[in-house]
């Protein structure tokens, strides 16, 4: 740590040193000024002291091999986060604070999943996140392979008494999640005595993922669980060809009270507008396998280490730059809400808010839900990040992601940090999600890529127009 703090300072001492006034904010714009005009050059040092060093990946490595998952309820959860408040305050960030939010405490316990029939073998699984437990010896049973919600309602009569299994490829991860989610309550309804799928996974090597399922209060709750790929697909082969298959499913999961947690959330206040506020995040939770490196340790620091180093260069915008640590995204929601909710008097001053919650690979540029008048600036902004390839901003309808959707919902621009992510959902909610999958320059552009757009929007004399839209 020593070392790497006195790195940060000679990038810091470098970047002032080779453009002066650096360190102090923007003059106000010339009429007229384009937004290259006027930050050119703070882009670039935001983007040189982001890629200078690997500084966000050791802190990020710091996070995960320290405390490992942060699964909402656990221990380590809550441990990682009384270390971020520390680390936050040592950097000399202002208003370091955790607001509390009562998050979902569910605990996975002993599982697992044997094939008794047509041949004796252990098969991979990991319980979905929300379930209920098996009976203590477990679940025996036959399984119907299903390919669909459609095939399922077709094949209703056979389900009755048995474990479906919904063997469904990956496409993509909204039309394919929706069996995870979705799947325990269909066949309860078809009179199933447990569900399981086939992972949501684009690549598998043996390995299961979680993730979190929901039960409808209209029929009994099932276990439920997924099995890796490759299990799946093998029960389906014998299905197909005729052999019975039989499992023995045993799960020892539990809910337990809702139990306290935090939003992190720290400041570079505004130097004019300091009740404007620019919001840019991750979620410090994570699934209770892996270390939550990817999905969302890196979103969370590398948000983090956005504001630092506007902090470090001496960069204080015109509005108040926030970065928030959401907890409880993965299984509830709870702290999205809670911040909303804590801030709802402050909401139309919020002029945008950004998240990264897709790993922390090449940064491409940026996914906007908003008025025009906002899109129109963010793409503006954006080709300052061209030096790194992360200046496409593309539209979508509504919120771009999970933890900034109820601010989206409520008129607050809203943008997710938009990476190459051809590998993510291999290891997503898996054992696989560890710091190794990460590319320490990647993480320094994304770092960049956030610090700059934050920056510029918090400092731009009309922000993103937005506010008298409304």
């Amino acid at each position: 740590m020593r070392s790497l703090r006195i790195v940060r300072t000679s990038t810091a001492i470098l970047l002032l040193t080779a453009r002066p006034g650096l360190a102090q904010t923007s003059s106000p714009a010339a009429a007229g000024a384009s937004v290259e005009a006027m930050y050119r050059d703070i882009a670039d040092s935001l983007i040189r002291a982001a890629t200078g060093d690997s500084a966000a990946y050791a802190r990020l490595g710091n996070l995960v091999d320290g405390f490992g998952h942060r699964l909402s309820g656990s221990a380590s959860l809550e441990a990682a986060i009384d270390w971020v408040l520390a680390q936050m305050k040592s950097d000399g960030l202002e208003n370091v604070q955790g607001e509390r939010v009562m998050v979902p405490h569910w605990v996975r316990g002993e599982e697992s999943v044997e094939l008794v029939k047509p041949r004796r073998a252990r098969l991979h699984m990991l319980g979905l996140g929300g379930s209920i437990a098996t009976p203590r010896r477990g679940i025996t049973a036959p399984v119907l392979v299903v390919t669909s919600f459609d095939d399922l309602h077709e094949r209703a009569a056979e389900a009755r008494g048995k474990i479906v299994l919904f063997d469904v490829p990956f496409t993509t991860y909204r039309e394919t999640v929706k069996y995870r989610v979705e799947g325990a309550a269909a066949a309860a309804r078809a009179g199933a005595v447990a569900s399981l799928i086939r992972s949501v996974a684009a690549y598998s090597i043996r390995s299961p993922h979680t993730g979190v399922m929901h039960y409808d209060s209209t029929v009994t709750p099932i276990p439920a669980a997924a099995l890796s790929v490759e299990d799946a697909m093998m029960l389906r082969r014998f299905q197909d060809r005729g052999q019975p298959v039989v499992v023995t499913l045993r799960m020892a999961a539990r809910t337990l009270p809702d139990a306290p947690s935090r939003n992190v959330v720290a400041e570079v206040v505004g130097r004019e507008r300091p009740d404007e506020v620019v919001v840019l995040g991750g979620h410090i939770d994570s699934w209770d396998v892996g270390q939550g490196a990817m999905d969302d340790g890196g979103g969370a620091v590398a948000a983090w280490e956005a504001v630092r180093l506007m902090k470090q260069l001496g960069l204080r915008p015109r509005r108040t730059v926030r970065v928030v640590l959401w907890t409880n995204e993965e299984n509830g929601g709870k702290g999205s809400l809670a911040y909303r909710d804590a801030h709802a008097d402050q909401l139309t001053k919020h002029v945008l808010a950004i998240e990264s919650d897709n790993g922390v690979f090449a940064p491409k540029g940026f996914r906007f839900s908003g008025l025009d008048a906002a899109f129109a600036k963010a793409q503006e902004i954006a080709e300052l990040l061209k030096p790194i390839g992360a200046d496409k901003v593309s539209r979508e309808k509504d919120s771009p992601e999970a933890d900034i959707a109820p601010l989206v919902e409520r008129g607050v621009p809203g943008m997710g940090l938009d990476v190459e992510g051809s590998r993510y959902f291999w290891f997503h909610h898996s054992e696989g999600d560890m710091l190794d999958k990460l590319d320490p320059a990647e993480v320094g552009r994304c770092v960049a890529a956030l610090a700059v757009m934050a920056y510029v929007a918090a400092d731009a004399p009309d922000g993103l127009a937005h506010a008298a839209a409304r």
